[in-house]
């Protein structure tokens, strides 16, 4: 349940490898020998120096919902940086073997106590930065609850209409995904539960 909001500058795109990374590896995750930088495929990255294993990089995939009752929208106040005192819509990070749908249900529920489940994706962020980040934006259905924060990462949490999101303290990204959502032409891309391969079957399948 990490918070998603994140800013960044343009000037991030003319940084240097361990600039942009952060913090630069240095042994390898195989055989544990000293990594270098060595050019891979036109890209400077970090490689072992004794064994074939390249770091290719630092990814993220981040989940956020949409969830509307009777045309309101379900928001969070983040309590924490960043982002702190802002409104944003419920999401998170996807954990190692999580199903991207269970994640972004956990997270509404972890996060404002309400049961959703998804419709569709709608819409998704690509931010490249010391960790490339994918953002991806879901429908999703209201089921039950009414809004509660958990009192950590969220300290407050309701439905609102588009007039009070007017006033509201509501972070630039969630207005767009709101945005998007609203002015939708069409259902987006909703979940194949049942694909006609059998060879597919327990992939996470979305398609128009």
């Amino acid at each position: 349940m990490r918070n998603w909001l994140v800013w960044y500058s343009e000037e991030d795109v003319n940084l240097t490898y361990t600039e942009v990374a952060g913090v630069e590896a240095k042994f390898c995750m195989v055989c544990g020998h000293a990594l270098e930088n060595r050019d891979v495929d036109g890209t400077l990255r970090r490689a072992c120096t004794q064994c074939s294993f390249v770091h290719w990089g630092n990814y993220s995939i981040g989940v956020g919902a949409l969830v509307v009752r009777e045309g309101k929208v379900l928001l969070v106040r983040r309590a924490q940086e960043p982002g702190k005192g802002y409104w944003t819509n419920p999401g998170g990070y996807i954990e190692q073997l999580e199903p991207i749908q269970e994640t972004v249900e956990r997270e509404v529920m972890e996060e404002a106590g309400v049961e959703a489940t998804v419709q569709s994706i709608i819409a998704l962020r690509d931010l490249p930065r010391s960790i490339h980040n994918v953002y991806i934006a879901f429908a999703m259905d209201y089921v039950s609850g009414e809004p509660r924060p958990d009192g950590v990462e969220v300290d407050d949490a309701g439905f609102f209409s588009l007039q009070e999101m007017e006033t509201m303290n509501v972070a630039s990204f969630t207005r767009w995904l709101v945005d998007a959502g609203f002015q939708a032409q069409t259902a987006g891309l909703t979940m194949d539960r049942e694909p006609a391969w059998e060879q597919l079957k327990g992939h996470g399948l979305f398609r128009m």
